[in-house]
């Protein structure tokens, strides 16, 4: 009755992990011929490894990526240009630790996204806050805001995110509104935050797209200076998953 007690009080002060541990303890009868200290340094260690998990699938649900996407799970072997060592570098998160950025452009299939989502996914497991957004959606949710008074707090929301994922830069030419709320969210980052660009536009077409010099300066001047870029080639993964599977399937 006593132990029931205390699992409860554990779990009135939020120590899931420990109270779990220490019923499972109590399923276990060799337990008892361990030291009192090695069993508390169990409970401990299950409650730490209990909130780092709790943590990370925090971070990952906030995150929002578009891709289920790991460094891990990432293909080395198709002829895209993708060094191994400078993936591995940068999967050690010490390019968000100095607020650096991240540049990846290439075609259209050359795995861009998930290359994106892969390191915002790792930056999350090494405890970083990551958000993902198309620009499109970006500009559209920026638009909302401003029309009904949010604009402060989701310019907030976004700012916390340690690490911003901003996919699909370039589809379309900015609007004046669009280019100028880029500015903020750029620079409200610059030298606090990382910034992953995703896009198919090469860097030297930006200005043309952002449609005025001085704000494409000053956006490529916060984003590029400071950046590890990738620069993707070949054919689209897509397209070769399916030729291939194409091929299996009739059995050539």
């Amino acid at each position: 009755m006593l132990i029931e007690q205390t699992i409860s009080k554990l779990h009135e002060m939020r120590l899931h992990g420990m109270a779990h541990a220490l019923r499972e303890q109590l399923q276990q009868p060799e337990i008892s011929e361990l030291p009192f200290e090695e069993r508390f340094s169990l409970l401990v260690d299950r409650e730490w490894t209990h909130r780092d998990n709790t943590r990370m699938t925090r971070l990952l649900n906030n995150a929002k990526l578009r891709l289920p996407a790991c460094i891990e799970d990432i293909d080395f072997k198709a002829p895209r240009g993708l060094d191994r060592s400078v993936v591995l570098r940068l999967s050690q998160c010490e390019w968000i630790r100095r607020a650096h950025n991240v540049l990846i452009t290439g075609p259209t299939g050359v795995g861009k996204t998930y290359l994106a989502c892969a390191l915002a996914q790792r930056a999350c497991r090494s405890g970083f806050p990551a958000l993902y957004l198309r620009l499109p959606s970006l500009f559209q949710q920026l638009a909302l805001a401003r029309a009904d008074g949010s604009y402060p707090r989701l310019l907030k929301r976004i700012g916390k995110a340690k690490v911003l994922v901003l996919d699909d830069w370039g589809i379309a030419p900015m609007t004046a509104a669009e280019r100028r709320d880029l500015f903020e969210v750029i620079e409200e980052r610059h030298g606090i935050s990382s910034t992953i660009v995703a896009t198919q536009l090469p860097v030297n077409l930006w200005h043309e797209n952002i449609r005025d010099p001085t704000i494409a300066d000053a956006i490529l001047d916060r984003i590029v200076h400071s950046a590890h870029r990738i620069e993707l080639k070949g054919e689209s993964m897509r397209k070769r998953k399916k030729t291939l599977t194409d091929e299996i399937n009739s059995g050539t």
